[in-house]
């Protein structure tokens, strides 16, 4: 096939596919899990059941490439932050700050469980545990965190303290969070 034609499919694939897991989101927001069928999915992303099965195979195989997409995004999200100018600390802080707000946004309870099985979820949560760990570690070594605790203990410290975030009704309340957080890191005096 020419290059042309193999590029459009591409482009046709993935835009169904985003469309798909757009249209599931939408559905779970709007009806819950129990209330998203692949009938639902399909008319919602504009596609026919057919073709929607050609791509997935069930519900559950829908909400876990969306689920995939939108962690994938977050640790992509976190890692340009990282990535940004600024101290071993800043950056620290401003990482914890965005991981704390994505945590207050996300799914409800019955979802998050539903969703957060499997070694997709199990590789992005170890993923984020080492990148919160080289910050902690880089800030550590330039003075700013405690050493007298393990830094992978300190990174679960912050992980288990931000996942609070989810039951918090402001973004002050957020950075109160954080700023509490933060502090439990500061080298004793």
């Amino acid at each position: 096939m020419p290059k042309l034609w193999n590029d459009t499919i591409e482009a046709h694939r993935a835009a169904v596919r985003d469309a798909t897991l757009d249209a599931a989101a939408a559905l779970v927001a709007e009806h819950g899990l129990t209330g998203v069928t692949m009938s639902r999915i399909a008319e919602a992303a504009g596609v026919g059941r057919a073709t929607l099965y050609k791509y997935f195979p069930d519900v559950d195989a829908v909400l876990f490439a969306w689920h995939e997409r939108q962690v994938t995004q977050h640790l992509s999200h976190l890692r340009q932050i990282r990535d940004q100018p600024g101290s071993a600390a800043e950056r620290l802080t401003a990482v914890l700050t965005a991981y704390a707000g994505m945590t207050r946004h996300s799914h409800d309870g019955a979802i998050a469980a539903a969703l957060h099985r499997g070694a997709h979820a199990t590789a992005a949560h170890q993923q984020l545990t080492d990148l919160i760990q080289d910050l902690i570690s880089d800030a550590a070594g330039a003075g700013h965190v405690r050493t007298d605790v393990p830094v992978a203990e300190l990174a679960g410290y912050c992980l288990h303290a931000l996942t609070s975030a989810a039951g918090l009704g402001s973004e002050s309340a957020v950075r109160r969070l954080v700023t509490v957080t933060v502090a439990g890191l500061h080298p004793p005096d």
